[in-house]
């Protein structure tokens, strides 16, 4: 089902939640976000996902004319149906620099139309992705968790695409809809941001980044959106936050 994030006569986006069924995978949010004749598909999964996702943007954008693909990582629960897209749209993938030549790895050698021409690699410091009058902002989340990490800010909308920050382990069939109580997710997501996030600093540096923004909305790939005070109070969490390599000592490494 799909549930529209925010809505005007020109700008939209949308989340499809639940189209992992039961135990398939791991539960992922799929966003659509159109600008007039423009739209960028935001993390849309692995094959698993390609026909039913297919289906349901149809209401809002046909295939053929989907503007962007938008990748915040490599993984395959991210871009893994990325040679179905190239295949059928005449869509640009837009994706760090330093995954240009490994994302292709998923697409067969025979096939044509998906050459370096139909990716937009974007630098560390990341980059505007125009969206006719509007557009959309990559922005870096370097090693959380990925080497090349991308969010993607929308100005219109003041949505925070975040990618695997602030995902929460949620169970199939969850009713999707923003909270505003940190306290009660917290628990959802503290082991997955402990053992996934590379360490404090970036949690620091990223968590600075994003309160300039002052987003109405942080919309994780996983699980569910947070808005109001659980904004700020997540983070403060991430900004204190252990992770990755500040918990490992030389027990970690032995023979």
């Amino acid at each position: 089902m799909a549930v529209e994030l925010f809505s005007t006569s020109e700008h939209k986006c949308i989340v499809f939640p639940d189209l992992v069924r039961g135990d398939d995978g791991v539960q992922a949010n799929q966003f659509l976000v159109v600008h007039g004749d423009k739209s960028a598909l935001i993390d849309p999964g692995g094959a698993l996902l390609y026909t039913p996702l297919n289906l349901a943007m149809s209401r809002y954008v046909q295939t053929r004319e989907l503007t962007y693909i938008l990748a915040s990582h490599q993984d395959p629960d991210i871009i893994g149906s990325v040679d179905r897209w190239l295949m059928y749209s005449d869509c640009t993938i837009v994706c760090s620099k330093l995954w240009g030549r490994f994302i292709p790895h998923s697409v067969p050698h025979y096939q044509k139309g998906a050459g370096g021409d139909r990716y937009l690699l974007v630098p560390d410091e990341g980059i505007d992705i125009p969206m006719g009058s509007a557009h959309l902002r990559a922005l870096p989340a370097h090693f959380l968790h990925s080497v090349g990490n991308l969010s993607f800010w929308d100005p219109v909308s003041r949505i925070l695409f975040s990618g695997d920050v602030g995902a929460s382990m949620v169970a199939s069939g969850t009713a999707y809809a923003p909270y505003q109580d940190f306290s009660s997710m917290v628990g959802r997501m503290e082991g997955f941001h402990r053992r996934y996030m590379a360490g404090n600093r970036v949690c620091r540096l990223w968590a600075g980044m994003v309160r300039k923004l002052k987003p109405e909305m942080i919309v994780p790939q996983h699980g569910l959106p947070m808005k109001g005070a659980a904004i700020g109070d997540f983070l403060s969490w991430l900004e204190q936050l252990e992770c990755g390599i500040d918990l490992l000592g030389p027990a970690n490494y032995r023979v």
